[in-house]
């Protein structure tokens, strides 16, 4: 599965290439962008993130791509699964998740993604579930949430890499079963 790439009718889902970094890196110093996230990245934080990314997609054949439009090209963003441990409720699971640089925001685009990466978990990696989380004050990424057919588990926690008195540190966590995706494709 090295290689992976999705596409929809248009997002372009693929592995990192050099030229992401420098709009990443932008991405990642803006404040509208980073607000829901402990802090903005450094341009070493960037490129590290941005390595780790692409390694963890070489290992698995999958993780967090880039975002590309098909249109012109442009680097939008990332979205795919990643792996958490056992410090999570209900871990170890398979998460989604997505982050767009503004320009992008309110288009669609993240749906549209994380749609294809559902489908991609559940035919392809043949998941029984993938779950998401975020930071309670975090709407827009709970609202995608809710219409990607994802459900509220209830389950409100701490995030495990953040001090308790962080204002981020309570998050909440969703999740969709391959039945319940399933029953969705067909709305």
């Amino acid at each position: 599965m090295t290689g992976v790439v999705l596409t929809t009718p248009r997002v372009i889902i693929r592995p990192w290439r050099e030229e992401d970094r420098q709009p990443f890196a932008q991405m990642s110093q803006d404040p509208a962008v980073m607000r829901y996230f402990p802090n903005h990245l450094s341009l070493e934080q960037s490129h590290a993130m941005v390595d780790k990314m692409q390694q963890l997609i070489e290992e698995n054949g999958w993780g967090f791509w880039a975002l590309e439009r098909q249109s012109d090209g442009a680097f939008m963003g990332l979205a795919g699964l990643h792996r958490q441990n056992s410090s999570f409720p209900n871990g170890p699971l398979v998460e989604i998740g997505w982050r767009l640089a503004q320009e992008f925001w309110h288009q669609g685009y993240a749906q549209e993604a994380a749609q294809a990466i559902l489908t991609f978990a559940f035919e392809r990696l043949k998941l029984a579930e993938v779950y998401a989380f975020t930071a309670l004050c975090n709407a827009p990424s709970r609202q995608l949430m809710t219409r990607l057919g994802m459900k509220n588990c209830e389950s409100d926690f701490d995030h495990p890499k953040l001090p308790v008195d962080h204002p981020l540190c309570r998050h909440c966590l969703y999740r969709i079963s391959d039945l319940q995706w399933q029953q969705n494709k067909g709305r």
